[in-house]
């Protein structure tokens, strides 16, 4: 899934259509008893980021989403019953949360209370002015102190109807918006054509959010796990890390605006060929990794490259089809290294001895660690994220499709980068500071990045096969 901004992923003109939640669903929410099951650590975090940012004076947007086209123009009955069926399969959909004084609790509506109410926004001739127009409603729709907090919208032409969603992070994460093409796009096939769709239940993230939280809260600042991340931290100055290389702010000033950089990185055969070299080192998430700590050393001079490195926390196969925000992180920290080679078996060592570090989250981590962490920025630290999607249902038709994967960029001081395995090769998407400074410094990154991978193949040389990462 290609990542990009609103304004980036083929918007054009039609007619713009939107379901949210009907009067009567919001009522029902209203009225409804706390639910027991608490929220993850993750949601509660994100919120009480976004109330305190907030709190600073600044509104600052952070929902997702994704885009993706259906052939021809829809049948928008068939369709809201597709969206309608697909919100009912995902509880956290149907949850949200209240504050009471700082506490926050959990409500969960029943399906049956669920309805969609469609409006029919009107023709937009412009694919700019509908772009705007879908960004601001989407700003306000899926805002993280709202609810509901997500929206959906279709435009719809007589070639082809574009359809987008947008939800403030808390109920998905990155994998739950690679799912949607092919989830929504069978319910609607199956709808037209009057059939069964394919699929089951799933498992509930709310659930999860209880099982997860119960296990968090059961370790003390005792536990091993809190001992290495504090080590960590220490070793950051008692902060979480930065991208290490000077993005031209000035210290204790404003939350900057961001831009995105997105772009392809490298084809298919190049993409294929660096897989190839990294894997007897883990693939290509240690490779990138580790091209990331020597391009940063020649770009910063830090001796050490920092990091915290997010995975997924579907480790059983009940949550695998789930939608929720499945999501941890595990601290890395890489020695500068003479060549690619040897960085890989650091970053390989680091991954091995560390990711069992993602299993608790890290805002119970934090607590435990008893420093304040007010945060003051979205994004509580950087991060270069790799993920292949090629296996992803589906995931062979998004280019026909004009799929994407949605981000909003508004303000935050991190570098966040995301490197996709498509099947047309890496792409890349990366949100910086809006400085001229971090953009030249971003953008030799992303060359450096582009010619190390390109180029690393062609140097191969052989070596004994070592074991994998898992």
């Amino acid at each position: 899934m290609r990542i990009s901004d609103i304004q980036r992923c083929e918007v054009r003109p039609g007619r713009l259509v939107e379901w949210r939640f009907s009067p009567a669903t919001v009522a029902a929410a209203a009225g409804l008893p706390t639910d027991p099951r608490p929220p993850a650590y993750i949601q509660e975090s994100h919120i009480r980021t976004a109330r305190s940012v907030r709190e600073d004076g600044l509104f600052v947007p952070t929902w997702i989403g994704a885009a993706f086209d259906l052939p021809g123009r829809a049948d928008l009955g068939a369709l809201e019953r597709a969206l309608h069926g697909w919100t009912l399969r995902h509880e956290t959909l149907r949850s949200g949360f209240r504050w009471a004084g700082d506490d926050m609790h959990r409500f969960t509506l029943d399906g049956r209370n669920v309805s969609l109410r469609r409006e029919v926004v009107g023709d937009f001739a412009d694919a700019d002015t509908l772009a705007r127009y879908l960004q601001d409603r989407f700003d306000v729709a899926a805002d993280a102190l709202g609810w509901p907090n997500f929206l959906y919208a279709a435009v719809v032409r007589d070639d082809s109807t574009s359809v987008y969603l947008a939800f403030d992070h808390t109920n998905v994460d990155a994998y739950s918006l690679q799912r949607i093409p092919d989830e929504i796009g069978e319910l609607y096939r199956a709808d037209v054509a009057g059939r069964s769709p394919a699929g089951q239940q799933v498992s509930s993230y709310v659930d999860f959010c209880e099982q997860e939280r119960a296990d968090a809260d059961g370790i003390d600042d005792t536990h091993a796990i809190v001992a290495r991340w504090r080590e960590f931290i220490a070793r950051c100055d008692g902060r979480l890390p930065d991208f290490p290389v000077d993005l031209g702010l000035r210290p204790g000033g404003p939350l900057p605006a961001q831009q995105l950089l997105r772009e392809p990185l490298v084809d298919a055969d190049a993409a294929a060929a660096f897989e190839a070299y990294c894997r007897p080192y883990g693939g290509s998430m240690v490779g990138v990794l580790a091209a990331t700590s020597l391009i940063v050393h020649q770009l910063g001079g830090q001796p050490v490259y920092r990091t915290v490195v997010p995975f997924h926390t579907r480790v059983k196969s009940a949550w695998s089809d789930s939608v929720g925000w499945y999501v941890g992180g595990a601290p890395i920290e890489v020695p500068a290294a003479g060549d690619f080679d040897a960085a890989l078996a650091a970053v390989r060592a680091e991954l091995q001895a560390n990711r069992s570090l993602a299993r608790i989250p890290l805002a119970r981590v934090l607590r435990l660690l008893g420093a304040d962490f007010r945060p003051t920025s979205p994004d509580l630290y950087s991060i270069v994220s790799y993920v292949d999607t090629r296996a992803v249902p589906g995931a062979d038709r998004w280019s026909e499709q004009k799929v994407y994967g949605l981000l909003r960029v508004s303000y935050g001081d991190q570098v966040c980068v995301w490197v996709s395995r498509l099947h047309e090769g890496l792409w890349l998407a990366c949100r910086y500071p809006d400085t001229d400074v971090a953009y030249k410094n971003v953008r030799r990154y992303i060359e450096a990045l582009r010619d190390l991978v390109g180029s690393v193949p062609a140097t191969r040389r052989v070596r004994t096969a070592e074991p994998t990462f898992s």
